[in-house]
């Protein structure tokens, strides 16, 4: 586990880098033993073979390579954001990516699934939907008022309204047309 104090992540990047001879100099030993190292390497398979060539000829290619490596580091693009992150402020390019799964889509489909299978079944209704809006009128009192159906009838009663009260508390004998539940729901944003 790595332990990081508040000072590192509040102090620049400026502030933690070390004096530029160090730094340079460390730089340059790392080039030099890794370019002594894949000349060896390089050497040996040569020879292994049964091939001769200049060591300076080595020594430069090899250094060529890692300053073409060094240069492409440089020169590559950041790499693409993360899935799920959240795009930069700005204009939208117009178009819904319906296969993402963000928190607004989640609650329509929680919503929009049991209505559809609840479409022309009283029980379903009863049983999938109407617990649901009870919550929802009972948290949107609890917000508001402070109360729930449960904890203090007669106030929630007034509050909700009667349709609204009897729609809640007697399951009906089929389910409410869309704009039944469209009265319902606007009701419930009255609160």
């Amino acid at each position: 586990m790595v332990s990081t104090s508040i000072d590192d992540l509040l102090s620049s990047a400026g502030e933690r880098a070390e004096p530029a001879g160090r730094g340079r100099l460390r730089v340059l030993l790392r080039t030099l033993t890794v370019t002594a190292a894949i000349t060896v390497v390089v050497v040996v398979g040569l020879r292994a073979v049964g091939l001769q060539v200049s060591l300076w000829i080595i020594v430069a290619g090899v250094l060529a390579v890692l300053a073409v490596r060094r240069v492409t580091a440089a020169l590559t693009p950041p790499p693409p954001p993360r899935t799920g992150a959240r795009a930069p402020a700005g204009e939208e390019p117009g178009t819904w990516n319906w296969a993402s799964r963000d928190a607004l889509r989640t609650a329509i489909n929680g919503w929009e699934r049991p209505l559809d299978w609840c479409g022309g079944n009283r029980e379903r209704f009863t049983e999938r939907i109407l617990p649901r809006l009870g919550e929802l009128a009972d948290e949107r009192l609890r917000q508001k008022h402070g109360i729930t159906r449960e904890s203090d009838p007669a106030r929630a009663r007034t509050l909700l309204g009667e349709p609204l009260w009897t729609f809640l508390s007697v399951p009906s004998r089929r389910p409410p047309s869309p704009r039944d539940l469209a009265a319902i729901v606007a009701e419930l944003e009255k609160l």
